[in-house]
């Protein structure tokens, strides 16, 4: 892109600035840090120039939106077409409650939903499992059996509206009802969109939501990817999962290239399993984390979007472009959230809407400025949606496509991640892939280091957070804040007791078998879940019978 001849111009006029310029000025006052350093710890250059992208090609390195590498997105028009999905993150006490929760949020302009499950489901537990006891309901909705999934979306069109779905271990369990009750609607399954997590690598490494080993966890997750190609065209399988990595601490790096390591072991195990890759590539999806660093984030989604499709290309041998996209949905940090003067999170969520929106994020949800505290409440979570109406109506960001392209300093750290997200991919790689990795503890010892250094930045006083360690203030004990009434617990296991009671016990019994017996097979499990919650089998008694069968996964300490 740029000549030799025109570089060593820029290089000359440089030192001269340097000389002529800056030394004065920096004599008179000197910068406010020795070292910048972007929040994952990159350090940042005082000026970009074209010095720093000498070797970038156009073609190769950005081209054009909606085509290989997709630097630039994934549409051909991005916002100037639509803009991305508003989907709220939403669950909390009972199925009735979160069905009010998501009403009110379709009324207030949010285009999809978001299912938060609560520790139990997510665990496979039903909710008067002694395990479940005080944690029913509270940090997202407690579903049973088909009956909670059928008052969860009650009133609510599911061949109009796509809804996503934060579940991974029991993800088959949870799907199956969904559809069943799509069925009951009347809806046939290819007219069914949305996603499912179904990403169960990452529970292994930072979540701890895992249930049975690797070997059978993975089986499931192929099942659910195998089923929806043949039956649910519209739904995406599985959302790769970057924004818990990023949570426990990792790196903007870190965060992509790990979540492109369980890419390509799911790719791989589906391709293992018979499928072709560009029947099922398509429907794959990812999830990240947004911080506040708005160039870096920007950056991390660009190269992280042409690291993939580099892979999809040369790797797997894709052939269908829309297998080489990397479509994903975005949450703004969790984890940057403060407890402190929690109106400092407003703004703090609105520069991560930002970069989600110049980084090319196909949906978005926005955390409340509450978040620290309880779950949101009524006023939080509708100021977190203004957020996103905003930045998509009146920030500019929507308007041409990719704007920070070009920038040398955006192109350069671009650049640097993808070659950070390439070093990483090479390790896993000799070590022989995502599950060897995992279990050498190589992933969650490098998230470990990174989430420790930052801590000690913040401690330190060397990283500011405003509020934490900074501009600090007295304040009041908060107020108005959302509390889950404990009886939920005690209604939600009345409810699931008095189901047992009451459905058909032999249509039940035999649903149960048969999903045993498919189980201990090489079949697909999907069809039998389906009619074992049809027959109101529970989450938690599905999972007790592939307990049985698959047995339960203990993690080795690695530290």
């Amino acid at each position: 892109m740029f000549d030799r001849e025109k570089l060593d111009k820029v290089s000359k006029s440089k030192q001269e600035w340097e000389a002529k310029v800056l030394e004065p000025a920096l004599k008179k006052a000197p910068e406010r840090k020795r070292v910048f350093t972007t929040v994952s710890g990159t350090p940042v250059e005082r000026l970009y120039t074209p010095l720093d992208i000498a070797d970038f090609d156009y073609e190769r390195d950005l081209g054009y939106p909606g085509a290989y590498p997709f630097t630039r997105g994934v549409q051909p028009t991005m916002y100037r077409g639509r803009v991305w999905t508003m989907r709220q993150y939403a669950g909390f006490g009972s199925a009735k409650e979160t069905n009010a929760r998501f009403r009110y949020l379709l009324e207030q302009g949010q285009t999809g939903l978001s299912v938060a499950f609560d520790l139990p489901t997510q665990s496979g537990y039903d909710s008067d499992h002694p395990l479940a006891v005080g944690e029913v309901g509270k940090v997202g909705v407690a579903i049973d059996s088909i009956e909670d999934m059928r008052v969860l979306f009650d009133g609510i069109p599911l061949d109009k509206v796509t809804t996503s779905m934060t579940i991974n271990a029991p993800a088959t369990i949870l799907l199956a009802m969904y559809l069943a009750i799509a069925e009951e609607q009347g809806v046939p399954f290819d007219k069914v969109g949305g996603t499912v997590q179904n990403d169960i690598l990452k529970e292994y490494t930072v979540r701890g939501q895992y249930i049975f080993p690797p070997k059978p966890s993975m089986r499931l997750t192929v099942d659910l990817i195998e089923y929806c190609f043949q039956h649910v065209p519209r739904w995406n399988t599985i959302s790769i999962s970057g924004y818990h990595i990023r949570e426990a601490g990792a790196t903007a790096a870190q965060e992509m290239a790990f979540t492109i390591a369980d890419g390509i072991a799911y790719v791989q195990a589906c391709i293992d399993r018979g499928l072709d890759v560009d029947t099922f590539a398509p429907r794959l999806s990812f999830f990240f984390n947004a911080f506040t660093n708005v160039l870096e984030e920007v950056a991390k989604f660009r190269a992280g979007r042409r690291y993939w499709a580099k892979i999809m290309k040369e790797r797997f041998g894709a052939k269908n472009p829309r297998s080489m996209m990397m479509r994903y949905h975005v949450q703004t940090g969790g984890v940057t959230l403060t407890a402190q003067q929690p109106l400092n999170n407003i703004v703090r969520v609105t520069l991560q809407a930002f970069a989600a929106a110049l980084g090319g994020c196909q949906s978005l949800h926005t955390n409340s400025y509450d978040e620290a505290l309880c779950l949101p409440t009524e006023q939080a979570v509708t100021v977190a949606l203004r957020t996103q109406q905003i930045v998509a109506e009146e920030s500019g960001a929507t308007d041409t496509i990719d704007p920070l392209a070009g920038s040398y300093y955006v192109e350069a750290l671009t650049n640097q991640i993808e070659k950070q997200i390439d070093d990483y991919i090479k390790k896993i790689d000799e070590m022989g892939g995502t599950l060897a990795a995992i279990e050498q503890g190589f992933i969650q010892k490098e998230i470990q280091e990174s989430a420790y250094r930052f801590q000690k930045e913040i401690e330190s006083g060397e990283r500011v957070y405003v509020g934490v360690n900074k501009y600090v203030m007295d304040e009041p004990p908060p107020t108005n804040l959302l509390r889950v009434d404990m009886e939920v617990g005690r209604r939600e296991a009345e409810k699931v007791r008095k189901l047992r009671q009451q459905r058909d016990q032999k249509k039940w019994r035999e649903a149960l078998e048969y999903l045993r017996e498919v189980s201990m097979s090489d079949q697909n499990v999907m069809p039998a879940v389906i009619e074992a919650v049809k027959a109101r089998a529970t989450v938690g008694e599905i999972c007790d019978l592939w307990r049985e069968i698959f047995g339960e996964y203990r993690p080795e300490s690695f530290i």
